[in-house]
Parts: structure tokens; C-alpha cells; sequence
């Protein structure tokens, strides 16, 4: 990216500080946000905010790491997590709504079924994946995941109690410089 892209910004705002002002605005607690590279910058940005910070000292291990540090962050600052829902700063448009609808298509039940799923994901460009919530009886093998696998394979190996949410904005990955150019000069058309 040639800068950060935690700091990168969004209407005047980083990328970092604008998902967890947004995640504030949830029913969810606690917010964690998981520190890696440039850590020290990113913390500047989320000072004094009411939210848990922890450190991964093995960011560059992969996307493992970074899941079960935050699960670790949650626990630790709350024991009783029912669930846990993970997101990423470079999806622009994950919102308090989605997370929302997330939360309460949790609540119900699956089709066919009376019992209510053990992972809510969205659904978008022909893929299910993150923001996703997965219940405590995943937890486990969330913290079993090792190196650059991330929470997919959990949702992949659990898609009969996986219920879904149509998110067709989650396409919108800022990965590279050009993506977010593309996003800014596209953001501020609309």
C-alpha cells in the first residue's frame, strides 16, 4: 500500500479509527482491536477510546495470530462471551447495521431446524466469509487455527449450522493503493 493501511482515511478519518467507532455503535461488548505492524501508530489513533488494544507479536505468522489474539483480548476483558464477530478495517462498507442484521439472524433459527446457527457470515461476490459471528462453541477451533488460515475455514467446515447474510458490498477489498484510489474517487461521486 506504501503507508499503513490502518491509517489510511475515509472522510477524514482512518480506516482504523472509523471501524471501531462503528463497532461502538453495536450492541457488541467488548470492541478488541488487534495491533501489529505499526502498532504504535494505530494506537495513537484509538487513544482514549473505550475499547481493548492487544498486541500480536507474530502478526507476520499470518491471519491465525491475529483471531486468537483478539479472541484473548475479549476474554480477557469479558469471560461470559456468548459469540465473537470478526471484522477487518479494509471492508469500507461494513456498517453498525450489518452487524446488526448479524446479530439477529444469530437469534433465529436455521431452516428446517429449531435450533439457532453456530456462525452467521455474509454473503458476497460468489463467497461466504468475514464480518462472521461464531458462537463459543467455536471458539476452540478458532484457537486452533494456525499460520494464514483465517476464520473461513471454520465457516467452511460448519456451512449446515452456517447462516448467511447478503452483503454484496463485502466485495470492496482495499488491498492495494489502486483499490483505494478507485473507492475514493468512486466513494465521493455518490
Amino acid at each position: 500500500m506504501g503507508a499503513p493501511k490502518q491509517l489510511l482515511h475515509i472522510e477524514g478519518q482512518p480506516l482504523i479509527k472509523r471501524v471501531a467507532e462503528m463497532a461502538m455503535d453495536t450492541p457488541c461488548y467488548p470492541i478488541v482491536v488487534v495491533l501489529g505492524a505499526n502498532k504504535e501508530l494505530v494506537r495513537k489513533e484509538l487513544a482514549r477510546m473505550p475499547i481493548t488494544l492487544i498486541d500480536n507479536p507474530n502478526w507476520e505468522e499470518g491471519m491465525a495470530g491475529s483471531l486468537k489474539m483478539g479472541m484473548v483480548g475479549a476474554y480477557m476483558t469479558f469471560k461470559d462471551l456468548e459469540a465473537v464477530i470478526f471484522l477487518t478495517v479494509d471492508m469500507p462498507f461494513v456498517s453498525a447495521g450489518l452487524i446488526e442484521n448479524m446479530i439477529k439472524k444469530a437469534e433465529e433459527t436455521l431452516d428446517n431446524s429449531d435450533e439457532q446457527p453456530d456462525i452467521v457470515a455474509c454473503r458476497y461476490d460468489n463467497q461466504i466469509g468475514i464480518p462472521a459471528l461464531f458462537r463459543r462453541k467455536l471458539f476452540t477451533e478458532l484457537l486452533e487455527l494456525k499460520g494464514d488460515t483465517g476464520a473461513k475455514k471454520v465457516i467452511m467446515a460448519h456451512q449446515d449450522k452456517t447462516a448467511i447474510v447478503d452483503f454484496p458490498q463485502g466485495k470492496f477489498d482495499l488491498d492495494t493503493i489502486e483499490e483505494y484510489r478507485d473507492f475514493l474517487s468512486n466513494y465521493n461521486q455518490n
